[in-house]
């Protein structure tokens, strides 16, 4: 009989999300200098950085209200951007949806992509893994994600506009995607819709308050789903 041992794990998981720190932090780092650079104070950008704590969100609505966007535009854009998490939440339900509320709520708050995707690929990889020690590893790979976002983020606000242009730290964004994405383009269905994503994301670059990304979003789901449909009809 296999004893649980949810500390083995989280530990497992603290580990395995280490590497992304080396993007976390310039990334939060960025957040901090550009928000502060945008005419937020450091409360404002703490505040930010710790409730919403979704950096493409983050990006999203301080660029929109640098462009004096109108409020109502800047909270549906950032959710839309965060749409995201609610597949990540629907994806994570069968692994992690019997677990005590309170650790649901926990999981909601932290629900980032760095843990998600390290946890989905985990939670397919080993599905005898129990609720407790799958709550233990995605507790485990945010476990050095998070204090690092909200402290590179109060580094940045700090620093603001002190930064010097030849150290740039734009680069941050693509990478943790590149990161992120890579280990999961694992089937032809991945693939077809991250290059449906990319293909729709550059068309409707066009739209206002990139309300293009929302469009590239739907159709790579669907493209994604009527292929392994289709696999599915075809093997049965």
């Amino acid at each position: 009989m296999t004893t649980s041992n949810p500390k083995r794990h989280f530990l497992r998981g603290t580990r395995d999300a280490l590497p992304f720190l080396l993007v976390i932090i310039p990334f939060a780092a960025l957040f901090g200098v550009v928000a502060t650079e945008a005419g937020l104070n450091v409360a404002e950008v703490m505040g930010f950085s710790i409730l919403v704590i979704a950096g493409a969100a983050q990006f999203t609505a301080v660029q929109l209200m640098t462009e004096n966007a109108p409020t109502v535009i800047v909270i549906l854009t950032a959710l839309a951007v965060n749409l995201r998490m609610a597949m990540y939440s629907a994806s994570l339900t069968p692994y992690l949806g019997s677990a005590p509320i309170w650790q649901r709520g926990l999981v909601a708050y932290l629900m980032v992509d760095q843990a998600y995707a390290l946890s989905q690929i985990k939670f397919e990889m080993e599905r005898e893994l129990t609720v407790s020690e799958r709550f233990a590893y995605y507790l485990g790979t945010v476990a050095p994600l998070a204090p690092f976002w909200y402290g590179a983020s109060y580094l940045g606000a700090v620093a603001g506009a002190q930064v010097p242009p030849e150290f740039a730290l734009d680069f941050a964004l693509p990478i943790t995607f590149l990161a992120m994405i890579a280990p999961a383009l694992r089937t032809f269905a991945h693939v077809a819709s991250a290059t449906t994503s990319v293909v729709l994301a550059l068309l409707m670059a066009w739209m206002p308050y990139g309300s293009g990304l929302l469009v590239a979003a739907i159709g790579a789901m669907i493209v994604g789903a009527q292929i392994e449909l289709y696999l599915e009809r075809r093997a049965s």
